[in-house]
């Protein structure tokens, strides 16, 4: 099985609006990235820093180019990128974590 790990940045003082809107998040959105091939995802916080850790398995039919095309997505980024930091498009800046050791 494949992971993939990224991490995104919170500005600061919004981890409580970043939960409160996962609270909520989108049933269109939580359909969207299962459709995707997104399974086991996490997002985790690193306090000191307000650096997101985020954290999935693709499936073997994983989409997520698709996934950032889709007006789902562009109205999720648009809701969320007011308050972490966002590329010119809308998404998320992210930057992709390179495994080190695993254990299962």
């Amino acid at each position: 099985m494949q992971r993939y790990a990224f991490k995104m940045f919170l500005n600061p003082g919004e981890s409580h609006e970043y939960r409160r809107r996962h609270d909520a998040i989108w049933p269109e959105l939580q359909a969207l990235l299962r459709e995707s091939g997104v399974r086991n995802y996490s997002i985790f916080l690193d306090p000191d820093t307000d650096t997101l850790f985020a954290y999935l398995e693709p499936t073997d039919d994983y989409r997520m180019d698709e996934v950032a095309k889709h007006p789902v997505m562009r109205r999720w980024w648009a809701h969320m990128k007011d308050i972490m930091a966002a590329n010119p498009d809308g998404s998320p800046v992210t930057t992709p974590l390179i495994e080190m050791f695993h254990l299962e």
